[in-house]
This record gives structure tokens, C-alpha cells and sequence, in this order.
């Protein structure tokens, strides 16, 4: 049985739950012993894989991620998400110019505009066109594919077992993590994500299940659940840094610095404060 279990962010389709977890449980131990943490209460630890469910159909071989570009970026939800990533990346970073006034389904050549900015960013360096929007595509059939969704949150909850006591999440796995949790009665104690898109008006936090009330997302667990929410002040994904304000002040929200890489999983997990969140709810028997 697990006593922590992590929940992958998004562009993981090519890899496996072995694979992640071997990537993820150092750097976790290395924050949880930063944090005066005692790491055998860790235990081994599991990891919830779900980016199987997003893998293209191949033959023998595999066909890595689809060849998309500009032209595949949809309108509506992908272009608006798109929008916000560019404006998020202009005010983190003096080399990406700011989207002008009009909006990107207004504007012929936009989205172009857009990745070619967004490729500028030291946030979305490295990442070529065709893996950007492939991990864009990805959040959004998350939300809008009731199949895949409710597939993604099982595999979750098929690790929470009663000795389970933390689940750390990562970027779009927070919003697999949240519903998950949400969806029904669990004895987990902390829930910990990183860089977490969840607060986005109208793109995310008003299509989550179960939906927010006058403004108010779920609790996801027991009263004495402790949420922490870490965040870098330069990661794009996570536009809405301060997730008080859409699901109560009894979310605690602490900021890090992950330096260049803003957004990666392993520079959250080493830090003190994901450690000292993650010992929170180890503590006790």
C-alpha cells in the first residue's frame, strides 16, 4: 500500500508509471529531507499513470506525438488557453511581446503570433510547435471527453487505499488529482499540487467536476484535509497563482523559485516547502 501517491502533469503519453515514478521519488525524498522530513515514512510509493490514454493508436512502433502545427490549434477553448499562456509569458518575460488588443480568433495569423512569441520564452524554450500543441490538445480533451476523464481519475483512485495519506500532483494531474478526491470519501490527509492550472476562470476551474458553487470550488476531502499549493511566480501554466479565492482560505498557497525551469516537476518536488507539506501528512501513524 501506498502512503504517497503522485499524479503526472501533462506530455507524459510515451513514458509509464515505472518510468515516472523512478524520475519523481528522489527528487520527493530530497525535498521531504530538506524540509527535517523522515523519509521511511514515505514509504515506496506509487505513481497514478494516466498519459497512456492520451498515446496516438501506432502499429509495432510508436509514432511518437501527431505532426500538428498552427493550423490545429481550435477555435475557441484551445485558442483562448493559447492566448492566456502568451500573455501570462509576456509578463514573466521581457523577451516575449504582449498580445495586441484583439483577440486571437479575430486575427488572421494569430496563433502563429502566438507560438512564435511563445517559443521566444524561456518558459517554453526547447518545446517544439508540434509538442506545445499537443499538450495544449491534451488539456483540452481532458475536459471535454467524459471517457478519458473519468478513465484518468480511476486510475487514481484505484491507488487510494486506507494507509494512503498524501497525493502530490503536478500541472494538468492536479486536475485529475482534485476531481478524483472530490468524487469520493478517502482518508488522505494532505493533498500537495504543484504549478496547478485549477484557479483558471472559464477555461478550467468553471468546467471542474463537481462544479464550483456561487464562485466556490468543492472541498476535495475530509475537513481536516490539508491543501498546500506551490507555485513559481514565472509558471505560465498555473495563471491564477493564489487558489484561495476560488476554493477558501483553507487552501495554503506558498510560492518557490524554480529558477529557469518554472514549471518542472522536479524542481517543485525539491523544494523545502513541498517537503515540509508532503512530512504534514506523513506525521502521525
Amino acid at each position: 500500500m501506498a502512503r504517497v501517491v503522485c499524479v503526472h502533469g501533462v506530455g507524459k503519453q510515451l513514458l509509464g508509471e515505472r518510468t515516472l515514478l523512478r524520475d519523481w521519488w528522489p527528487t520527493l525524498l530530497d525535498g521531504l529531507a530538506r524540509a527535517g522530513g523522515d523519509e521511511a515514512a514515505a514509504g515506496d510509493g506509487a505513481m497514478a499513470f494516466y498519459g497512456d490514454l492520451f498515446r496516438p493508436p501506432g502499429e509495432s512502433l510508436a509514432v511518437g506525438d501527431p505532426l500538428l502545427g498552427p493550423q490545429d490549434v481550435e477555435p475557441g477553448w484551445e485558442q483562448e488557453q493559447l492566448l492566456a499562456w502568451w500573455r501570462a509569458a509576456a509578463e514573466a518575460d521581457p523577451a516575449v511581446a504582449p498580445p495586441g488588443a484583439d483577440t486571437l480568433a479575430r486575427v488572421p495569423g494569430s496563433v502563429q503570433a502566438a507560438l512564435r512569441q511563445l517559443s521566444r520564452s524561456r518558459f517554453f524554450a526547447g518545446i517544439a510547435t508540434r509538442a506545445l500543441v499537443f499538450d495544449l490538445k491534451q488539456v483540452h480533451r481532458y475536459l471535454a471527453d467524459p471517457a478519458l476523464r473519468a478513465a484518468a481519475r480511476s486510475r487514481l483512485a484505484a491507488l487510494i487505499e486506507p494507509d494512503t495519506r498524501v497525493v502530490v500532483a503536478h500541472s494538468l494531474g492536479t486536475l485529475v488529482a482534485y476531481e478524483a478526491l472530490c468524487a469520493r470519501p478517502h482518508s488522505v490527509r494532505a493533498l500537495v499540487t504543484l504549478g496547478s492550472p485549477l484557479g483558471i476562470r472559464n477555461l478550467i476551474f468553471d468546467r471542474l467536476e463537481p462544479a464550483p458553487i456561487d464562485g466556490l470550488g468543492a472541498w476535495p476531502g475530509p475537513d481536516d484535509l490539508v491543501w498546500t499549493n506551490v507555485v513559481d511566480r514565472g509558471d505560465v501554466v498555473a495563471l491564477e497563482k493564489d487558489l484561495r479565492c476560488r476554493f477558501g482560505d483553507r487552501v495554503h498557497n506558498v510560492v518557490v523559485h524554480n529558477g529557469s525551469h518554472a514549471h518542472d516537476a522536479a524542481a517543485y518536488l525539491t523544494d523545502r516547502l513541498t517537503g515540509a507539506a508532503i512530512a504534514g501528512g506523513l506525521g502521525g501513524p
